[in-house]
């Protein structure tokens, strides 16, 4: 998996692009948002386009994701979530954890 990084005003914008798998993709976001939080970064938005496949320890890691960046006192949201990806979140009740957004727009003003 790939990470490209985009800051628009305060929010941090991370393109993933590839499968976020067991040993394939989870480190990398881990040590990413680590990263990000040490850098006081902490209003995230991951954009999902291009990640065609999620494992449980992908999803794992996005929770965990959420949860370092809450205690920490920022803001984790998701945007442009595929159908397979939207429906995992649907089974697995986490989409009412997440905001999660169709625009990224509408999320960067989400972000206050």
């Amino acid at each position: 998996m790939q990470i490209e990084e985009r800051l628009v005003g305060e929010v941090m914008i991370l393109d993933l692009k590839g499968k976020i798998t067991l040993n394939e993709g989870d480190e990398v976001l881990k040590d990413k948002i680590n990263s990000l939080i040490l850098q006081e970064r902490k209003r995230i938005l991951l954009n999902l386009a291009d990640v065609p496949y999620i494992d449980s320890a992908g999803l794992g890691e996005i929770v965990r994701t959420y949860t370092t960046v809450s205690r920490q006192g920022g803001q984790l949201k998701l945007v442009n979530l595929t159908k397979r990806i939207t429906e995992l979140l649907m089974i697995t009740k986490l989409l009412t954890v997440f905001e999660t957004f169709d625009e990224e727009q509408d999320a960067l003003k989400s972000f206050s």
